[in-house]
């Protein structure tokens, strides 16, 4: 029996917002993770951390990101996705108060650790639960809706802490006072929304298995070195950005600071959109070339102390970024046998978040040694030398491919 207009209307109305609530709550999520970055010279300047502790508060939240990637990336398998999400979320509420009623470097660590794994639970669980949850006329554009609330949220993260922490008191209390709100709102989004997974009997918790099969190695050793090379720059931006802002570029308005940390998360949205529009084969080789363009105003404006050539540099590195991630993971995700995708794909995240903070913990280390603004244009030639070496192996492998 077909079902009334207006059940049917219903039903529509009801799976888009059950779709926009589960994008909402990976926003929020993400938004969490990057909130600090503008206020690590609050935190330096309140409990005397030196430049080198901030990079391992940071590389903290890449421990946590990288443990809920290989603990519970199977487990909405197997005990649906709602409950990780939610778990995710309450993990997400609870750094919140860490942070908040925070006395010393502690709790702040305890606090990036558990965003790490809140955000770590979303990578994997929330962008399969947005693309299970896609109404039929969504469903081309839901990737990328996943993509941009992650992203998205990730870039927005600063920005809004930024202008909280710039224009109104209180910046350590209101900000998270803020986001824990957000988080309890996407709480009500992921109870509302349907499960998406037939659930055993008898559930069977494994940790997500790493592997690379010796099939795939020709398209993974270039993807992850791009991505390697990518993700550093993100973990630059937001990590070191407040202080090479302050001490090298002499800029401390803290929204300023947010809105330049956050603009590479913005950019990579971008490419990744823009990505659909380039010719397959030339997809991670031009990723490749963009991030290198993009370094080489990074270094120039550390170097000559210009804010637009720095800001300049994120946008077009952030481009680069976002197309080398989604046209590796793509090429990645094409060449794994079905049995080892999932595998594969969690591998390189692996290496995308080591790429986050092993990098920024040698920023900080060198810059203990040399000065910030030398410590800035070394690791901008490093990623551009990354990024060349990723480029050069695709070369090589085309021209290879086509004799």
């Amino acid at each position: 029996m077909n079902k009334p207009p207006h059940q049917t209307g219903t039903h529509n109305v009801f799976a888009c917002l059950a779709f926009l609530g589960v994008a909402f709550s990976f926003s929020v999520v993400m938004i969490g993770t990057t909130m600090p970055t503008p206020l690590y010279p609050i935190y330096q300047e309140a409990l005397g951390f030196s430049q080198l502790m901030i990079t391992i508060i940071f590389a903290a939240y890449a421990f946590g990101v990288i443990a809920a990637l290989v603990l519970t990336g199977r487990w909405s398998d197997q005990l649906g996705r709602r409950p990780l999400l939610l778990g995710g979320l309450v993990c997400a509420i609870i750094s919140d108060l860490m942070f908040w009623q925070t006395e010393g470097l502690a709790m702040i660590l305890a606090g990036r650790v558990l965003s790490g794994l809140s955000a770590g639970i979303f990578t994997g669980t929330a962008t399969v639960a947005v693309l299970e949850l896609a109404p039929p006329h969504w469903r081309e554009r839901a990737t990328f809706i996943a993509t941009a609330a992650n992203m998205g949220g990730l870039g927005l993260g600063p920005m809004l802490a930024g202008a909280l922490s710039q224009y109104l008191p209180s910046p350590l209390v209101l900000t998270y006072l803020i986001h824990s709100a957000l988080a309890t709102l996407a709480i009500i989004c992921v109870w509302w929304a349907p499960e998406t997974v037939n659930k055993p009997m008898h559930p069977r918790l494994s940790f997500q298995r790493l592997n690379v099969p010796s099939e795939v190695r020709g398209v993974f050793v270039p993807a992850a070195i791009a991505g390697f090379a990518g993700f550093a720059v993100c973990g630059f931006f937001t990590s070191i950005a407040p202080a090479m802002m302050g001490s090298v570029l002499g800029y401390d308005n803290r929204l300023l600071i947010g809105v330049v940390a956050g603009s590479i998360f913005i950019a990579s949205t971008l490419g990744q959109f823009l990505q659909d529009k380039l010719p397959p084969q030339l997809r991670l080789p031009i990723g490749c070339a963009t991030l290198v363009a993009g370094v080489t105003p990074v270094a120039l404006g550390i170097h000559m102390q210009s804010l637009a050539l720095f800001m300049a540099g994120a946008v077009i590195a952030g481009m680069g970024q976002g197309i080398a991630f989604r046209a590796g993971m793509g090429a990645i995700a094409a060449a794994s046998p079905p049995a080892e995708r999932a595998a594969v794909t969690s591998t390189f995240f692996i290496v995308a978040y080591i790429a986050i903070s092993v990098p920024v913990i040698g920023i900080g280390l060198m810059a203990s040694v040399l000065s910030l603004k030398t410590t800035g244009v070394i690791f901008s030639v490093f990623v551009g030398v990354m990024a060349a070496l990723a480029l050069l192996i695709l070369l090589r492998r085309g021209r290879y491919t086509d004799g």
